[in-house]
């Protein structure tokens, strides 16, 4: 019976005893220090929290200055602002090799990308012709031709420029395809 009440207090004890923490850190004089709270030679120097098997669980940095914790806080931020750009990378990594097989297909997809833009601008310099051919015909409004010229001018341009955005795009697409095949 003795030995029940022995083995229950043991066992109810064990979880204390597992979850017992010390604390250590090197003081200024180099000498190592131990405790259940920190020690008082621990000030201003990092202190590490062990668990009962002496396994460090964290370290507890000394107080910093309002400086250095916002130095510290600049630094974690943009640590999480780099993980975050490295995470969308690899997304648009990811969906580059699956939608494209080889660099070919890069091409073929600019192709279809800008055929409906080259039908577009020649259709505009078919305009331009047309309203510049009849700015010369009697009867006709130079006023009215030349506020539509310049609308067709604007679109032109606007079209041309579309264009170089699109291919700009398959460029890079091209040259990250390329980069991540030949990774592998």
């Amino acid at each position: 019976m003795l030995r029940a009440i022995a083995l229950a207090a043991a066992v109810a004890a064990l979880p204390q005893a597992a979850q017992a923490q010390s604390y250590r850190c090197v003081g200024a004089d180099g000498k190592k220090y131990y405790g259940s709270s920190p020690p008082p030679q621990c000030t201003g120097q990092p202190v590490e929290l062990l668990n009962a098997q002496g396994t460090v669980m964290r370290r507890i940095d000394p107080q910093a200055s309002g400086d250095e914790r916002a130095k510290k806080e600049a630094e974690e931020a943009e640590r999480k602002k780099r993980d975050a750009l490295a995470k969308d990378q690899g997304r648009r990594d990811h969906a580059l090799l699956n939608h494209y097989s080889s660099e070919q297909d890069v091409d073929s997809a600019r192709a279809r990308a800008l055929e409906g833009n080259q039908k577009q601008v020649k259709d505009l310099e078919d305009k331009i012709a047309a309203l510049k051919k009849r700015r010369g015909e009697p009867k006709q409004d130079p006023k009215t031709i030349d506020m539509e010229l310049k609308v067709q001018e604007e679109q032109l341009v606007s079209r041309r420029k579309e264009a170089e955005r699109i291919n700009a795009r398959y460029d890079e697409d091209k040259k990250r395809y390329a980069e991540l095949t030949r990774k592998k």
